[in-house]
């Protein structure tokens, strides 16, 4: 696990030097080694912090050069089926000096192309490649977006890098903030791929290579699409039964978790005692000749905490167990610190006890494993079924009650009526599954409003990538191709990262991914509850009445802190005058929005915690309004 970046500047030329600063901004990323390489005639320059986890000599240093010397790669993340590949590898007339995947990685380019090469990956990864013969720039992003990839112009030069810290240390780069993106975060809570917060940069999606060639427009191509992996896996389900389903998933969930315990460094995983990072750590003890380490953290809160639950999961499989109970302070003190790991604004909650799993698992281990995916794969998310039948009711309505409802709620009258009966006649007017679904997501209906001088709300999947026949499916992909990158993956990726901590999801093996598409829904779900698959493995190890309860999730309590704890912090970042002097939030609304909250005329916590991370942000990270 690393941090990357790098600059191409058509004509080559000076200012190549600025790589440093950028690869510096990236060393809590890679705290172990760092070195760049640079072709000034050629106008390239790639610069690497590192990670070791393996192959921990020289050898495995990167910006690395081919055994040719036509390719120059500089690589985040790690390719898992690397032995593998190896193995295919050195029949074919390539030798190896170390034991790195990246070296096998240039190999694999090599001999099949870099799309082939790619295409028999099984990890987490963001590269840049440069072809010294074509002179050509490919940045690609692995399948599922675990690993992030920015890129875009500074003045002359063309950017990339794992965070946007890296992109601003360039003094030329653009910190203008894109106040569509913004709309966006407010409905999502997150800024979806291709869109950052700055104008001048963009995230490569996942399963993308982006191609430059200077003095050419770039191009944009798709090696892998989740939406061809699930319309792929309706046309040709499983053609077993389901029990020949269990076994097969068994199957691949063992050597998925098997190929991500590979490593030269301490290694342990996150567990919260629900069924994904249950099953993950019980398919690990399976493979371990030594008890696994294993972290989770705990809550006063009760309705917060699930430490018991992970604690009699370790105790029955095991492990060596690690938990601390966080105090309020504990969980206080980050809040503040949040727009620094996550660079752009960023507001799932569960960042903050994330953050801190991960601060206490790296005292230990400098790689750890985590259960996420299972939700969105196997039909897990208790909003899946909530939605069906939110869609089911509004359907019974007659479509001209829907409009005139929605329509009474807009006018300015209805300001007076309380904000949760406003909002559900507003969803009257829904008329698709595809609006239902984005609706139920939405921290602000109508976020354009929040934001002064706003165009239109871009469009993400869940405007182009239409509903299918079967609805539990149509949110699943709209959950990995959203949800999942930018929120999820994201919150790890930067939490892990910020404590040099490299996050391992083996639920997200592509393959896993492929064959979950194919798995007949009514395998998935029994009534409300879904993941019947993994619950079933999951039964094998641990016994039921271990883990089998709600969904609890890894939340905060926001409601409570907002108007106790985080109140003098929350008074300062959303004061009208400053809010004003910003010229960027519609400050009459932020307040009315917050006094009414106060008072509890609403209760609209997820919404401000969005206004208060994006103050946060913008009073820690550079950007122009």
């Amino acid at each position: 696990m690393c941090g990357i970046a790098g600059i191409l500047r058509p004509g080559g030329g000076e200012r190549l030097e600025h790589v440093q600063a950028m690869t510096a901004a990236l060393a809590h990323r890679g705290p172990d080694d760092a070195d760049t390489w640079t072709d000034a005639l050629a106008g390239v320059a790639f610069g690497h912090r590192r990670l070791s986890i393996l192959d921990l000599s020289p050898l495995g240093r990167q910006p690395m050069r081919s055994s040719s010397g036509r390719y120059i790669i500089c690589f985040n993340g790690e390719v898992f089926n690397f032995t593998r590949l190896r193995a295919e590898l050195e029949p074919l007339a390539h030798a190896f000096r170390g034991g790195s995947d990246t070296e096998v990685m240039l190999a694999a380019v090599e001999q099949w192309g870099l799309v082939g090469a790619v295409s028999r990956f099984i990890g987490m990864f963001a590269l840049a490649l440069w072809d010294t013969k074509e002179h050509t720039l490919h940045l690609v992003r692995d399948r599922l977006g675990i690993k992030p990839l920015y890129y875009g112009q500074a003045g002359h030069d063309f950017v990339f890098g794992s965070e946007l810290k890296a992109l601003r240390s360039h003094p030329d780069f653009d910190t203008t903030v894109d106040r569509e993106a913004l709309t966006l975060y407010f409905r999502h809570n997150y800024i979806p791929a291709p869109h950052s917060i700055y104008r001048s940069v963009r995230k490569l999606p996942p399963g993308h290579i982006l191609t430059l060639i200077p003095g050419r427009e770039p191009s944009l191509t798709q090696y892998w699409s989740a939406e061809n992996a699930y319309a792929q896996g309706a046309a040709q389900p499983f053609p077993g039964s389901e029990d020949e389903a269990l076994v097969a998933l068994h199957g691949l969930l063992r050597d998925a978790v098997g190929l991500r315990m590979v490593s030269d460094v301490p290694l342990g995983a996150f567990l919260s005692g629900g069924i994904d990072s249950s099953l993950v750590v019980s398919l690990m003890q399976a493979q371990s000749g030594r008890a696994v380490k294993t972290f989770s953290i705990g809550f006063a809160e009760k309705r917060y905490d699930e430490a018991t639950h992970a604690r009699a999961v370790a105790a029955h499989l095991g492990t060596d167990h690690t938990e601390l109970q966080l105090s309020q302070q504990d969980l206080l003190d980050i809040v503040p610190l949040a727009a620094t790991f996550w660079d752009e604004p960023f507001a799932d909650p569960s960042q903050i006890p994330t953050y801190a799993v991960c601060r206490l698992a790296r005292q230990q281990v400098t790689v750890a494993l985590s259960g996420d995916g299972g939700d969105e794969l196997f039909l897990g998310y208790a909003r899946y079924p909530y939605a069906l039948a939110w869609h089911k009711r509004l359907a019974r309505l007659p479509s001209p009650l829907r409009r005139t409802a929605a329509a009474l709620s807009r006018l300015p009258a209805a300001g007076a009526l309380p904000a949760r009966l406003r909002w559900r006649l507003d969803a009257l007017g829904l008329t698709d599954f595809a609006a239902v679904y984005k609706r139920l997501l939405s921290h602000h209906p109508r976020p354009a409003q929040l934001v002064l001088g706003a165009g239109p709300e871009p469009l993400t999947a869940l405007d182009f990538v239409r509903p299918g026949d079967d609805l539990w499916r149509s949110m699943s992909l709209w959950d990995v191709l959203l949800y999942l990158p930018d929120d999820i993956l994201t919150k790890v990726d930067r939490a892990s990262m910020a404590v040099s901590l490299e996050a391992r999801v083996p639920l997200l093996d592509h393959r896993l991914v492929e064959f979950a598409a194919s798995l007949p829904t009514a395998w998935l779900v029994r009534g409300d509850d879904g993941k019947i698959p993994l619950r079933r493995l999951l039964h094998t190890y641990v016994p039921p009445h271990l883990v089998d309860r709600p969904k609890m999730g890894f939340g905060v309590p926001l409601e409570l802190w907002l108007k106790a704890e985080l109140r003098p912090w929350a008074e300062d970042l959303l004061n009208e005058a400053t809010l004003r002097r910003a010229g960027v939030l519609d400050a009459r609304r932020v307040q009315h929005l917050w006094r009414g909250y106060l008072a509890g005329r609403n209760n609209e916590f997820a919404l401000l915690w969005c206004i208060l991370m994006y103050q946060n942000w913008s009073l820690q990270c550079p950007g122009v309004a």
